[in-house]
């Protein structure tokens, strides 16, 4: 058998190709970031303000996304749905992080009659679609941007709480948190000094993926209409304007784009996360 076979995976492929991919997602994110957190910097034009003279205008050097059909510019409209957009993702996700953990970690820590009542707690929030129990949750409470934060957050709990439980589990039985029980440590010392930080890296790298998730929710949401009305900005509510203009594709493609980025920038940075870990 040849050197070359017997020869071993190269990890030069690995970490080479990986900081170009990773710096770039964290350029996107960053952009995306400074878009909801300061707009006004990133364009000159009015979002809600149109000329009727100037709708439906393609892709240009003075509307680098078009206008829509009220002669809005394009661009100023995404960049200004950016902060109900991510914030309404960062909510649902901090949302499904602090209730899921904290019952992921009651139950695999605690064990017993707790863990078999938020297994079933559990179990019965994964049988129901993450996208169906959001839409159930807005109906009920209200078509707002806040209540379609909180319902996503909601949806996620047990992904959240599943995750968790499991990586609990698994820490618990490691030598030193039994060694640290044999030499008398408390429940608190040992839960919050071996297990849980143990058992956090995954959890954070699954919470950067569920806000990736969650931009995807809130903007399907918005689509079908649960969100906030218009004149709102909202991604999946420019998507859901545009869809009525078959001869103007860039109102649908452009924020769109922005969507599919965005996400991908985050589920690359929720890998490298893992990865690090």
């Amino acid at each position: 058998m040849s050197a070359t076979t017997l020869s071993p995976p190269r990890p030069l492929a690995w970490i080479g190709a990986q900081p170009l991919a990773v710096l770039l997602a964290f350029a996107v994110l960053a952009l995306v970031v400074s878009w909801s957190a300061a707009p006004s910097l990133f364009s000159s034009h009015d979002p809600f303000l149109g000329l009727t003279a100037q709708k439906l205008l393609p892709p240009s050097a003075t509307n680098w996304f078009g206008t829509d059909h009220l002669g809005r510019d394009l661009y100023a409209r995404v960049v200004q749905g950016t902060w109900s957009s991510v914030t309404s993702a960062l909510i649902a996700t901090l949302i499904g992080l602090a209730i899921g953990g904290l019952l992921g970690l009651a139950s695999g820590f605690l064990g017993g009659w707790v863990d078999t009542v938020i297994g079933r707690l559990i179990d019965m929030l994964l049988a129901i679609p993450n996208f169906l129990l959001a839409v159930v949750i807005v109906s009920a409470f209200g078509f707002q941007t806040i209540n379609v934060a909180v319902a996503t957050g909601v949806a996620s709990v047990a992904v959240f709480a599943r995750l968790m439980r499991s990586e609990v589990m698994k820490t618990s039985t490691a030598v030193f948190v039994e060694a640290s029980v044999l030499v008398g440590g408390r429940a608190a010392h040992v839960l919050l000094r071996h297990v849980l930080p143990n058992a956090y890296r995954s959890v954070v790298a699954l919470a950067v993926l569920q806000f990736g998730t969650s931009i995807l929710t809130i903007a399907g949401l918005a689509f079908l209409g649960y969100g906030d009305p218009p004149p709102a900005a909202d991604w999946g509510l420019l998507v859901a304007n545009g869809k009525d203009y078959p001869s103007s594709p860039w109102l649908v493609f452009a924020p769109a784009t922005v969507i599919v980025v965005t996400v991908l920038a985050i589920n690359r940075i929720s890998r490298w996360i893992r990865h690090a870990a």
